[in-house]
């Protein structure tokens, strides 16, 4: 990667992660009210049905009273993982359930959508369902995890008290 490259992502991440979170601390939402935001919007924007997220994240943020823009940008970012992470929980649900092996990847998915949506519905329909489940079992352990870590390290960001963080033009 060129320096270019590094500051560019660097500059993207600053602007459109970092620094939002720091805003919300100074605002003074609570490191555990904006790591809840952080783990709804990692653990349900990989929920293993491609289109539902946003409306998964919106309720979580409606229900448990949370920054409903920061549920939805990490949402927004973990798009990619939550493609990444499909066929595993497809794979994970045929194990799980004993299922016979459905040959699918992630452009056949997109393929079958793109021809029929309610023909794909029916086509993956148990296998979904099966994925769905597997993401039931792991996901409170990953957020667990993951809003331990959080909390942490959002209680020690507040303990600075980004006063003098400096604005980029």
């Amino acid at each position: 990667m060129t320096p270019e490259t590094q500051a560019t992502r660097g500059g993207f991440l600053q602007r459109r992660l970092v620094r939002p979170v720091i805003d919300l601390l100074r605002q003074g939402v609570t490191p555990e009210k904006i790591a809840l935001s952080i783990v709804f919007g990692v653990t349900l924007g990989v929920f293993p049905v491609l289109g539902s997220t946003t409306a998964l994240c919106a309720v979580a943020a409606l229900v448990f009273r949370l920054n409903l823009p920061a549920i939805q940008i990490v949402n927004y970012f973990v798009y990619p993982l939550q493609i990444a992470l499909l066929i595993p929980f497809f794979r994970l649900g045929e194990k799980l359930f004993g299922a016979p092996h459905l040959p699918l990847s992630v452009p056949q998915i997109y393929a079958m959508i793109h021809a029929s949506a309610s023909g794909a519905i029916r086509a993956l329909w148990t296998t979904t369902w099966h994925a769905i489940v597997v993401w039931c079992f792991l996901a409170p352990i990953a957020g667990i995890v993951l809003y331990l870590a959080l909390v942490s390290l959002l209680r020690r960001l507040a303990r600075r008290k980004f006063v003098s963080v400096p604005e980029a033009a």
